[in-house]
């Protein structure tokens, strides 16, 4: 697993498929290469119930022994911004992940949606006297709000390509494929995995190494080092 630190590298995989660590044993070898290099960790993952308390805990507790000297801010949306304001020439960061990223900013522009129909009391109530001309424009309103969606995340996304190209120091992002099993039966699943393989390609594009993990093992897809 051992390959030279590039200027910027996406690491993709499925779960428990070795993503996290390999970018670990980035940042210790860009640590080990010099007294002076730095590391960051930015974490983008937030804590919505038990399991996901204890699973950052266990992250946390792997880096801690693993690269005991990387810091780790947490930072759930401004990626762009954060990467900016921590890339140096001497500090490599790492990012993870680009998919809970990806799912803070479609629970945010949710969360805003309900809040501007008047939350579930009111649209619990109208679906009980619901007409044809209100699922019509319910069906409407639901476009326009995908559509919302989508140029915030065009937004986002176009942020965070800005910050890859320009990040003086080398950037290690990963992110998950989920997009190579059977299609999801639901709308809004269907809908994210789309986004987030719309997301990985864009990444991909801005990074000099793209890397897929499978089993522990990377295989390179991408090397413009």
């Amino acid at each position: 697993m051992n390959m030279p630190v590039c200027r910027s590298e996406l690491i993709l995989g499925g779960q428990k498929s070795g993503k996290s660590r390999r970018a670990e044993m980035l940042a210790r070898q860009w640590l080990d290469a010099s007294p002076t290099h730095r590391a960051v960790l930015i974490a983008t993952a937030q804590p919505w119930d038990a399991e996901m308390r204890q699973r950052i805990a266990r992250h946390q507790q792997d880096r801690a022994e693993r690269v005991p000297s990387m810091l780790t801010v947490e930072e759930p949306m401004a990626l762009a911004e954060a990467i900016a304001q921590h890339s140096r020439p001497d500090t490599l960061v790492v990012v993870d992940c680009l998919t809970l990223w990806l799912t803070n900013l479609r629970m945010q522009m949710g969360a805003q949606k309900v809040d501007s129909t008047g939350g579930c009391a009111a649209g619990c109530s109208a679906q009980v006297k619901e007409e044809p001309a209100q699922r019509a424009g319910d069906t409407e309103q639901s476009i326009q709000s995908h559509s919302v969606l989508a140029l915030v995340e065009h937004s986002q996304t176009a942020m965070l390509l800005g910050a890859i190209d320009t990040a003086p120091g080398p950037l290690v992002l990963v992110g998950n494929e989920i997009g190579l099993g059977v299609i999801p039966m639901g709308a809004e699943v269907r809908a994210f995995v789309d986004a987030l393989g719309r997301l990985n390609q864009d990444v991909a594009q801005h990074c000099q190494r793209v890397t897929l993990m499978a089993a522990g093992l990377p295989l390179t897809l991408k090397d413009s080092v």
